[in-house]
């Protein structure tokens, strides 16, 4: 939290945040999906989210998928691509593609989530973790900014070389 003081609900027993595998493939497809559909910047295209999340996940140095899951499902997810930064003189993450299911937000999953995800950045020596986050939705940059996260003052941009 923003005071790193207050304690972080635990994970309800039967949820647990590890490492996802090419058999999570399809059921990740399905959140980004999810995702890409209330967001403006994006088009859901499963055969694109497919071969992109195939990408990380068979290349493990270009970064991880993390999930939440239950012995029954997934319920959540992010990924972290990893890149150098010149800047900073070290490995770096982008953060990206946060979602938690539906039925599930609003109980801490996403918190848990971006915490494992911070947690993990600092003891693999990572030097930042940058991430986009929706330009209209207040809701989620206060949500980022109770970990620490400040708006940049630089703004994204974008060349689509796919035309």
């Amino acid at each position: 939290m923003s005071d790193h003081t207050a304690p972080i609900k635990p994970l309800n027993q039967l949820a647990r945040i590890e490492p996802a595998t090419l058999d999570d493939l399809p059921k990740l497809v399905d959140l980004l999906l999810t995702l890409f559909q209330i967001e403006e910047d994006f088009q859901p295209d499963r055969a694109l989210q497919e071969k992109g999340l195939r990408l990380i996940l068979e290349q493990p140095s270009r970064g991880r998928i993390f999930v939440v899951r239950t012995d029954y499902e997934i319920i959540g997810m992010v990924n972290c691509l990893f890149t150098i930064s010149t800047a900073m003189g070290g490995f770096v993450v982008l953060l990206e593609d946060l979602i938690i299911n539906t039925e599930f937000q609003r109980q801490h999953y996403g918190t848990q989530l971006i915490q494992y995800v911070v947690d993990y950045a600092k003891k693999k020596d990572f030097k930042r973790i940058t991430l986009l986050t929706d330009k209209l939705s207040e809701d989620s940059q206060k949500f980022f900014v109770n970990f620490g996260f400040e708006h940049s003052k630089m703004i994204p941009m974008r060349l689509n070389l796919e035309v």
